[in-house]
């Protein structure tokens, strides 16, 4: 592994306790302009969610009304009832953004699945980078806002299911993730740059437990406005 990505691996807890663990379970709370667009405002704006760490696997509850749930893994996105029963399903759920803009409106299984794999990455940055397929490089210092991050350019193996195939990470003097940018495929249309701060130790692992969503300009400028999405986590406990 590169020194970088050795170094933030480190600081977010290391391997050794990483592999001890299986999942992670957190509450969130989510705002932005996003969901609005793609018609699915409200939908699941506080819920709890669960993602395997070891295996691409993520649920949502409660989603929607009466308690369901999503099941969502890189070949399949599905709703269901909290036994298990199906209410909606899709294969191959990636393919089902095929020609999206930004404002081609959602249905809840495109929702189920852009928060289950996203939530899947979140939660598992930086270990993810140590499985085998992932290549990484560290980039020129980064200055921002009068502090200096290193950026590490992340190539995420096809198997994966992400937001693009390459990806930069921003790690402060500590080794903690402060910026993250990328092209959402799915929802096409980007660049954005994800600033993530508040980091907090749950159970050995740091997480930020803030996370704001915003555009970037042709010209590289990061806007205020609007705010895509904002993540808000507490109450996580991986085990």
């Amino acid at each position: 592994m590169s020194d970088l990505k050795d170094f933030v691996i480190a600081s977010h807890g290391g391997l050794d306790r990483w592999n001890q663990l299986s999942e992670v379970q957190a509450h969130l709370l989510l705002g932005g302009v996003l969901w609005s667009v793609k018609k699915q405002d409200g939908v699941i704006k506080e819920s709890m969610v669960r993602v395997e760490l070891h295996r691409q696997f993520a649920s949502h509850y409660a989603f929607e009304k009466n308690g369901l749930r999503t099941s969502v893994t890189p070949d399949r996105a599905a709703i269901e009832t909290p036994s298990g029963q199906v209410v909606a399903e899709r294969s191959d759920p990636k393919a089902a953004f095929d020609g999206h803009v930004l404002d081609t409106p959602w249905d809840r299984l495109h929702l189920a699945y852009f928060h289950g794999y996203t939530m899947r990455n979140y939660l598992t940055t930086p270990f993810s980078f140590a499985e085998p397929g992932y290549l990484s490089e560290e980039l020129e210092p980064w200055r921002e806002n009068g502090q200096t991050w290193r950026p590490l350019r992340v190539t995420f193996p096809s198997h994966i299911a992400t937001h693009c195939a390459e990806q930069v990470f921003y790690f402060d003097a500590d080794g903690l993730l402060r910026r993250h940018d990328y092209i959402p495929d799915v929802i096409g249309w980007g660049p954005v740059a994800h600033y993530t701060s508040e980091h907090r130790e749950f159970d050995g692992i740091m997480v930020p437990t803030r996370r704001r969503v915003d555009p970037v300009d042709p010209g590289g400028n990061v806007a205020d406005e609007p705010l895509v999405v904002a993540i808000d986590l507490d109450s996580v406990k991986f085990s």
